[in-house]
């Protein structure tokens, strides 16, 4: 069994307490781990961006932007979506037909998001909101009337690490998912297994460093639940800024990184070669010349790629299928498709990562 912890100790209202009274400001962080410093963003996304409340900017603590694209008409569920600031990304990203749900266990962030309702859908010239705010628990989302393959796409922003059962958490996102659908999340891993002694602490876990999951642990978990591969798109090292925080877990190695993860039942634990060709059109908006489905794969417009066969899925059988043309099928086997990450780039994916 994959050594992730259902720990029955660790206090949830002390970690509701941190971010509902502790936190009322970015500012109030003493890591760099839920901070968003040096993100890319899409052109899209920039431009959503700058058509959110200040009020909802103030209270983030993400730690990258997990925003992919397509969005347009999706269904969005945002775990932990805390104030609302990728929610609301997400909802002028799905547009007036699309529909958002965020989910978060803390009050006084669900206040400062519903505060901010009326006045977000003005701004984004909406004449209905598509926006819906719950509070419950991202292990038992069915608690909170979200059914079966209902969910197009699954975003989270430096949240996960903070559930106590990460277990019930990655089966619930299965769960909801629609086949084909796509989860894309930021969050921070650990280059080895935190102690348990520091699973408790609030501070710690409030900033996102007791609760981070081993990158073999990670992987592990993906598997069991059914999800034998995904792929990270970009990350970075975590500065423990804070002396203090430094002193009790700096012997450890903390790094954000974005995950792309999909729904398929033809994915494989190891990367396969069928003999299968991607091409690119070049028409998915904001991305005219190439498409990076992760930080190894970049499929430039026009140009045929040789990918394995869990590549071709990704690309086939989701939602980016009208984007690309696949030649091939998997009648025939190859061998092992030798795939791994562009020199020099760490990474902490699944069996093509």
């Amino acid at each position: 069994m994959t050594p992730v912890r259902t720990d029955d100790a660790f206090d949830q209202a002390a970690l509701q307490d941190y971010y509902g009274r502790i936190l009322q400001a970015t500012s109030d962080l003493k890591t760099s781990a839920c901070c968003c410093s040096g993100e890319t963003l899409a052109p899209d996304v920039r431009s959503a961006l700058a058509e959110i409340n200040d009020d909802v900017l103030n209270r983030f603590y993400g730690c990258g932007s997990p925003l992919p694209p397509l969005l347009d008409g999706c269904t969005v569920l945002d775990l932990g979506c805390g104030a609302g600031r990728d929610a609301y990304l997400a909802s002028r990203l799905v547009g007036p037909d699309g529909r958002v749900i965020g989910v978060d266990m803390t009050a006084e962030q669900l206040d400062v998001a519903r505060h901010n309702l009326a006045s977000q859908m003005r701004r984004f010239g909406f004449p209905e909101p598509n926006v819906d705010f719950r509070q419950g628990f991202i292990e038992d989302l069915a608690a909170i009337g979200i059914e079966n393959d209902s969910i197009d796409v699954i975003i989270s922003n430096c949240v996960l690490n903070l559930s106590p059962d990460k277990r019930a958490v990655f089966a619930e996102i299965l769960r909801v998912l629609k086949p084909g659908g796509e989860l894309f999340f930021a969050d921070v891993f650990a280059g080895r297994r935190v102690p348990g002694s520091l699973h408790t602490d609030p501070v710690l876990h409030g900033e996102c460093l007791a609760g981070a999951m081993y990158v073999a642990d990670f992987r592990r978990l993906m598997r069991d639940v059914g999800c034998p591969d995904f792929r990270a798109t970009e990350g970075r090292r975590i500065a423990l800024n804070s002396p203090e925080i430094k002193q009790r877990i700096g012997m450890i190695d903390f790094y954000s990184k974005t995950i792309r993860a999909f729904k398929l039942a033809s994915l494989e634990d190891d990367c396969e070669d069928y003999g299968q060709v991607a091409v690119y059109s070049g028409t998915i908006p904001g991305y005219p010349h190439f498409f990076d489905l992760d930080d190894h794969h970049r499929l430039h417009t026009g140009k045929p790629m040789l990918v394995c066969g869990n590549t071709a899925a990704m690309v086939q059988e989701t939602r980016y299928g009208a984007h690309f043309t696949v030649h091939g099928d998997r009648s025939v086997h190859y061998g092992a498709f030798e795939c791994g990450p562009a020199a020099g780039k760490a990474t902490v994916g699944g069996a093509c990562c």
